[in-house]
């Protein structure tokens, strides 16, 4: 298959794999509440997790996560241009946040973007991973842990010497995470957002 013809096949793809809702899919599937009439309202893992327990949030974490490194790992393996890859690759994550199954509205794209980079470079995505997680587990914030990797992303980008189309992808794809999470920013400073294992009908992370 001609090149250019892959990377508009793979954009396309990508875009549609990452904007299927697994927060709805597994909620539907299982029987339980739609995360967009609870909680937060929002369709990622983390308010399904508190809707609905620790097999759907798994499950839908696993989901969002899964599409990601699909489309990262089919990017790097099926594709030379470096341009092209970092380009299909952010494909999913658009597709998540701004969904048109959803009106063009989505997640945060937290588990999404982590996905895709373990694609791309598993080493940096599971350097990433490993930093949610730690800082999620000492300050109990879901948007922290999230807030803090991709902090992280473009500065580990530049210690490890990563390619030039990376770090604009890394900077790209942490100002969207950022951007994403300017309400939790303001809840962070303000003491008020809700920390896992703690549940609040109404409020929540709204992460992913």
């Amino acid at each position: 298959m001609d090149q250019q013809v892959l990377v508009a096949v793979l954009l396309v793809v990508g875009y549609l794999l990452g904007a299927i809702p697994f927060g709805i899919v597994v909620s539907k599937a299982m029987g339980l509440p739609d995360p967009r009439t609870v909680g937060s309202k929002n369709v990622g893992f983390t308010n399904v997790l508190r809707a609905s327990g620790s097999k759907a949030g798994a499950l839908t974490l696993l989901g969002d996560m899964g599409k990601g490194w699909v489309i990262g790992w089919a990017a790097m393996q099926w594709l030379t241009d470096e341009r092209f890859i970092m380009l299909v690759a952010l494909s999913v994550i658009l597709g998540h946040i701004f969904s048109p199954f959803l009106n063009f509205k989505g997640g945060k794209g937290v588990a999404t973007a982590l996905g895709a980079v373990l694609g791309l470079s598993p080493s940096i995505g599971l350097l990433l991973v490993l930093i949610w997680l730690g800082a999620v587990a000492i300050w109990r914030y879901s948007s922290g842990g999230a807030l803090a990797a991709f902090a992280c992303l473009p500065v580990v980008a530049i210690v490890n010497e990563q390619r030039q189309e990376f770090l604009v992808f890394a900077l790209i794809v942490s100002g969207l995470i950022w951007i994403k999470h300017k309400d939790n920013l303001v809840r962070l400073w303000k003491g008020t957002e809700n920390k896992i294992g703690k549940t609040k009908q109404g409020l929540g992370d709204r992460e992913q």
